[in-house]
């Protein structure tokens, strides 16, 4: 069986990075982790090629060569997996499809011979001794959740990894949280799974073989819903690993009570973390309640950004508005907080209802649903009948894009974040990549930027404040040319 995995496009949304990347040579962000893991679980006499269409092109040779196609992406890749199902069947591909798009939506993408959904290791398996008999059905699911001992290593050699600025890998599935806007639970589940140490040194040993020594995002959504794992056996192991595999810096995601065990932000700084995604989504405890934050509910969160960023970690934070208790205040009350906060990378959204989660089937319930949600944090729409005045709602969230990405606002911001950021002691390479986005950065934000004396009145006050943390400042200059980029598109 010749074989291609193949990953869409994705449009250039918060996350895609794709104004910053340019800057540093790169195509994409991350390599589809998803897809290389299922690779791990084909049978070996498989000839296998990845396809990320982020990073390259689906030729006609490819087409040629294959008898079938996997196709994997997320919502916000609806439009361009579309596409690329349609083009399968044009060349006469055998079309399966996965992930969590297909999970959620594979009804409504036509063209998909098989659909393989939730977990791989519970419904591929099932596909490929049917395929193997010549008897494959329309649709593989499951209710049940995989042991994460059965998840292989990814062949991360199918990946092109030069074009990538990180790799990834899942340590954990589930989260114990219920907040009702997020699909996490409906898909992966309350009860938090976890790969053996073991397993995860093995990933990071294959990465290291195949010559990886820049950043590695766990793609958990809750990096620390496990705590008692993580604290007695993960971290001081992975502490031990990166002593002799130098050049490894880590990122992940968590919720907000991180900031309350001062041991294990200690320990995630001592293994490498220098970055972590929280969703605080508001200031506003009315809106905590009906969203069932309950994690974030009564505590000062803003001080809580700041722990973890004395703690060594950098705090990427997510926030929403469009909640029924939100009122003309929220706006200006989220300006202050993520100023305030110094989060410099602030993905703020309208409130969206994805398919499968509480607040979807509330809004269903109320009749207040138009449509599917976009998967895009950033563009502006939302798919349920808000209480606020829609216009005003846009009026509002377009206030706190255009604040928090003008020039003068978020290099403030960033000055906020490292008069508290204490700079991890990482052991880490200058690469050519990083030295050529030094230089890009002096020519295009420096010289031609709209932000160009703020960036030059940044790079000062950082070379005489905190001297150490220059190349956080140019990283976070850039990150901000991205993400002003992207918002403006939205705006207008």
């Amino acid at each position: 069986m010749n074989l291609l995995l193949l990953y869409p496009e994705f449009p250039d949304t918060f996350w895609s990075y794709k104004h910053a990347l340019s800057f540093v040579g790169k195509r994409a962000t991350f390599p589809p982790v998803g897809l290389l893991t299922v690779a791990g679980m084909l049978p070996s006499d498989w000839e296998v090629r990845l396809v990320d269409l982020n990073v390259g092109r689906l030729n006609p040779r490819d087409l040629a060569w294959a008898d079938m196609a996997f196709v994997s992406g997320m919502i916000v890749q609806r439009e361009a997996a579309r596409s690329l199902v349609a083009r399968c069947k044009q060349a006469g591909l055998t079309v399966v499809g996965g992930g969590p798009l297909f999970t959620m939506e594979h009804a409504e993408i036509e063209g998909v011979d098989h659909a393989v959904l939730n977990e791989a290791e519970l419904t591929l398996p099932r596909f490929l001794e049917d395929v193997s008999r010549g008897q494959a059905e329309a649709v593989y699911t499951t209710d049940d959740y995989a042991d994460m001992a059965d998840s292989p290593t990814p062949r991360w050699e199918l990946a092109d990894r030069k074009h990538y600025h990180s790799m990834a890998l899942q340590y954990s599935r589930g989260c114990p949280f219920n907040c009702d806007f997020c699909n996490i639970t409906s898909l992966l589940g309350h009860r938090v799974r976890t790969k053996s140490t073991a397993q995860i040194v093995a990933e990071l040993d294959a990465m290291y073989v195949c010559g990886w020594r820049g950043n590695v995002f766990f793609v958990d959504d809750n990096f620390i819903g496990n705590k008692r794992h993580l604290k007695a056996d993960l971290l001081p192991r992975l502490i031990n690993w990166r002593a002799s595999h130098p050049g490894i810096t880590f990122q992940t995601e968590a919720s907000i009570n991180l900031a309350d065990d001062a041991t294990l932000m200690s320990q995630m700084v001592a293994a490498g973390f220098d970055t972590v995604f929280v969703g605080i989504e508001t200031p506003d405890e009315a809106a905590l309640a009906e969203c069932s934050k309950r994690q974030n509910e009564h505590r000062d969160l803003v001080a809580d950004v700041k722990r973890m960023q004395q703690a060594g970690l950098q705090v990427q934070g997510g926030f929403i508005v469009g909640f029924d208790s939100d009122g003309p205040s929220v706006f200006r009350r989220q300006i202050d907080f993520i100023q305030r906060s110094g989060i410099a990378t602030a993905m703020v959204g309208l409130l969206q209802a994805p398919k499968g989660t509480k607040l979807y089937q509330r809004m269903q319930a109320e009749g207040r649903l138009r449509g599917a949600a976009s998967g895009d944090n950033v563009e502006g729409t939302t798919n349920i009948v808000t209480r606020m005045d829609i216009e005003k709602l846009h009026a509002g969230y377009r206030e706190i894009l255009e604040t928090i990405y003008a020039p003068r606002h978020y290099y403030k911001r960033v000055r906020t974040l490292l008069r508290e950021f204490r700079t991890p002691r990482v052991a880490r390479h200058l690469t050519r990549a990083d030295i050529a986005a030094l230089v890009r950065s002096f020519y295009r934000l420096g010289l031609l930027g709209r932000e160009r004396l703020e960036y030059w009145k940044l790079l000062v006050w950082t070379a005489f404040r905190r001297p150490a943390q220059v190349p956080l400042a140019i990283t976070l200059a850039i990150s901000g040319y991205h993400f002003r980029k992207v918002c403006e598109q939205h705006i207008r």
